[in-house]
């Protein structure tokens, strides 16, 4: 008895193999040498991390020169916030000391990114102001110390 094979099967045989044969050759030229040595990671990419310039200073440095503001801070409502958060990547500032090095945001936009009312945002967690009622005109610095808030300016 001969076994009877439909005409559709070699042709999909072919197909398939064809398919895998592309992929594992794309495969070979698109994956990286060192992919898969910690898992499924690329191992040589955090050689190419730590070849980057580093923008990012670090709440101590800023403490270092601004002890002050650490100390304002320390009992604040901000004082989970780190200082780079509000102020931008820091390391310029840190290694020149200038003032111009540093993002001092001082529009009411600006404060409302966190403190603009959000239906979606927990009330007792983040005071929420309504923008278009509270103080127009007023930059939010004019009365409150962005590192203490809570502590109206005279």
């Amino acid at each position: 008895m001969k076994l009877y094979i439909p005409p559709q099967i070699p042709r999909l045989a072919i197909a398939f193999a064809a398919f895998i044969s592309l992929f594992l050759v794309a495969r070979h030229f698109l994956v990286p040498d060192t992919f898969g040595k910690y898992g499924p990671y690329r191992a040589a990419a955090m050689d190419d991390y730590a070849a980057l310039e580093i923008h990012y200073s670090g709440q101590e440095a800023c403490f270092e020169c601004h002890q002050n503001i650490e100390d304002l801070k320390k009992t604040d409502v901000h004082s989970e916030l780190h200082c780079e958060t509000c102020h931008g990547p820091g390391q310029k500032h840190v290694l020149s000391s200038l003032p111009a090095d540093i993002l001092k945001p001082t529009g009411r936009e600006f404060c409302g990114k966190c403190h603009i009312l959000n239906a979606a945002k927990q009330k007792d967690a983040i005071n929420q102001i309504d923008l278009t009622k509270h103080n127009i005109g007023k930059n939010c610095i004019e009365c409150h110390n962005p590192h203490q808030p809570w502590e109206m300016k005279k």
